[in-house]
């Protein structure tokens, strides 16, 4: 009996082997349990629950910076304000929310950690700092994207924007979100506010000690 057909069953195996367990460490993040490295946070919205798992080791500073405005209560109650269709395919797109221009539960810019520095391309379900013109202006406002988009990541003189981990529970909420109506807003903005905004209730760490910042409240102060 010919060998041939056992050799070719033994490629099968080991390829079928590889593509089962030799996965991206970001595909392999679950809701349900920590990865090393990573810390999931749990967005409670008016639309529903959301896990997104940040990436510490890849890039910590904009990580660190998410999970103060976590920990401090900085996104308990504010929104995600912004469904960014695309055109040609308005199933795609991306959400944002955060803080808005709300300067009272703002904590200082954080430098930029541009995607040829860390790797982490905006694919399918990636939770991205939304920033102004300048780089070094991230604060609380944040974006998680529905498909790929290429066009953020960072290339030549182009900065980009700063992916920092991955939504690994919850993108039906986030494509419902997405599908929102949306009228308001102007410039590249136009168009793409949220008609009735979704509110995040609650943000919470799932992993590890919380670290406050230890900065004051303003906003409780105003805010009811």
């Amino acid at each position: 009996m010919s060998s041939r057909p056992v050799v070719f069953l033994l490629a099968f195996l080991c390829l079928a082997i590889q593509t089962l367990f030799c996965v991206q460490p970001a595909a392999a993040q679950r809701a349900d349990r920590p990865s090393p490295g990573y810390v999931r946070v749990e967005l409670i919205t008016s639309m529903g629950r959301i896990v997104v798992a940040v990436d510490m080791k890849r890039a910590p500073k904009t990580s660190a910076n998410f999970l103060t405005y976590v920990d401090d209560g900085r996104l308990d109650g504010t929104t995600f304000y912004r469904a960014a269709r695309r055109k040609a395919d308005p199933k795609l797109g991306y959400v944002q929310g955060g803080i808005r221009t709300n300067l009272r539960r703002a904590l200082p810019p954080i430098p930029h950690e541009p995607t040829t520095m860390t790797g982490i391309k905006h694919l399918d379900a990636t939770l991205s700092m939304a920033r102004q013109d300048r780089l070094g202006s991230a604060a609380g406002n944040f974006f998680l994207t529905v498909g790929a988009i290429p066009y953020m990541d960072a290339r030549g003189d182009y900065a980009g924007y700063a992916a920092f981990g991955r939504v690994v529970a919850g993108m039906d909420v986030v494509r419902r979100m997405l599908a929102l109506p949306s009228s308001g807003g102007t410039g590249p903005m136009k168009g793409q506010i949220m008609d009735k905004p979704v509110t995040i209730i609650r943000a919470k760490r799932l992993d590890g000690k919380p670290h406050p910042s230890g900065r004051a409240k303003a906003w409780l102060l105003w805010e009811k």
